[in-house]
């Protein structure tokens, strides 16, 4: 009876195929967010090896983001016609392999056309595994599920910068380069192995899609949480960069870098939040999530460190709740809208992306302005609008359970 009911309305916690998924998805979302940031702990490596200046090397991030916003935005609509699991599988793969290729990258132009091809393939990956987890996972627990993926983007995006930066401590960065390409290949085998195949997938023609996941009030709601949470959270790291290489603290690239490990406070909060949400709606959560985040900076603004860390640790941990709940979200209310749940997806991680390019390069700006009060003020204009679209999220007339 329990496998008759998994087959029919979706996995639950406890079936076979429920644990294959979780973990292959677990390991995709690592490996993508892995390699999409670990250049960014080899920086001042690539200036020296390269001979480019600082501002060029910060290229080799943003040509890998600005590929992965431009192709979400094709890959939704491809997983509408030919499915999800196959652009999963490929996107992590054709990941690992370009992420082989910046590691022996000749030139630094070589490098950056790897960039920005890893950028393309990654876009597979994050476009429909939301689309994937609402199809594929009975709806009482597809916030848990959801949010469990966004842990494994959270450890990834934590990893991809510690263990880059270990790495080229030890053997300069190429060694660094091809120790995450290793991973990518790792979580590949996994993904591929271990990734059930959709069941309850239906291809539809996307461009009966498009208008409903643009007109629907909840959803552009939802973009708009995207592109303001990450702006703020991405802002607020930026700017901690510079304020904690600055007197009175003077820290060095390794201690900077080592900040990154309070992700894993945003991964734990993901998974917890998911499982709010199945239990209290996402109504409910994500307003929360938002406050938390409005919190963590105010205990920025204190001059001692540890109070610092501990602030970064509180927003990080409101930002992968907000964004795990809010990432799932997009799915349920596109699917009971009628269909195009990975377009919806794609669009909301497009906003997710430009946000995180636009709002977070402003920190820069900010900083030089008004130092950290300016950083934190950016982030807390950020942090009222989404709080705003949160509350008026709870006012929109539900079309299932959300």
């Amino acid at each position: 009876m329990h496998k008759a009911l998994a087959t029919r309305s979706g996995y639950l916690p406890g079936d076979p195929g429920y644990r294959r998924l979780s973990i292959a998805l677990f390991a995709a979302g690592l490996a993508t967010f892995a390699l999409l940031y670990s250049t960014q702990a080899l920086l001042p490596d690539l200036v020296e090896a390269y001979g480019v200046s600082p501002s060029q090397s910060a290229f080799s991030v943003s040509f890998a983001t600005f590929g992965l916003a431009i192709a979400l935005l094709i890959a939704g609509p491809l997983s509408e016609r030919y499915g999800r699991t196959v652009l999963m599988r490929w996107s992590v793969a054709g990941s690992a392999f370009f992420a082989i290729l910046v590691a022996v990258a000749p030139t630094w132009h070589t490098l950056l056309a790897a960039r920005g091809l890893q950028g393309v393939a990654m876009a597979g990956l994050p476009a429909v595994a939301m689309a994937y987890l609402r199809e594929e996972v009975h709806e009482s627990s597809h916030a848990r599920a959801s949010g469990l993926y966004i842990a494994g983007t959270g450890v990834g995006g934590m990893a991809g910068r510690l263990i880059a930066g270990g790495l080229a401590d030890l053997g300069g960065w190429r060694l660094a380069s091809g120790g995450i390409a290793a991973l990518g290949v790792l979580c590949t085998v996994v993904v591929w192995l271990l990734l059930p195949d959709s069941r309850n997938f239906h291809a539809t023609s996307p461009t009966v899609q498009t208008g409903r996941v643009l007109r629907d009030p909840a959803l552009l709601a939802l973009y708009g949480v995207a592109a303001t949470v990450v702006g703020a959270f991405v802002a607020v790291y930026n700017g901690a960069v510079f304020r904690l290489s600055d007197s009175p603290y003077d820290l060095g690239a390794g201690p900077i870098g080592l900040l990154f490990s309070v992700y894993l406070f945003g991964s734990a909060s993901s998974a917890a939040a998911g499982r709010l949400a199945d239990r209290y709606g996402r109504r409910s959560v994500v307003p929360v999530g938002c406050l938390v985040r409005v919190a963590g900076v105010a205990i920025t603004l204190a001059a001692p460190l540890p109070l610092i860390v501990i602030g970064l640790a509180v927003m990080t941990a409101g930002f992968f709740a907000v964004h795990g709940v809010a990432g799932g979200w997009v799915a349920v209310r596109a699917h009971a809208g009628g269909g195009g749940t990975g377009q919806a997806a794609s669009i909301y991680l497009f906003s997710f992306y430009v946000g995180s390019s636009v709002f977070g390069g402003l920190a820069g700006t900010a900083w030089s302005r008004a130092g950290w009060s300016g950083v934190a003020l950016e982030a807390g204009v950020l942090f009222a609008v989404a709080v705003v679209l949160a509350l008026l999220l709870r006012n929109i007339p539900s079309k299932m359970q959300n």
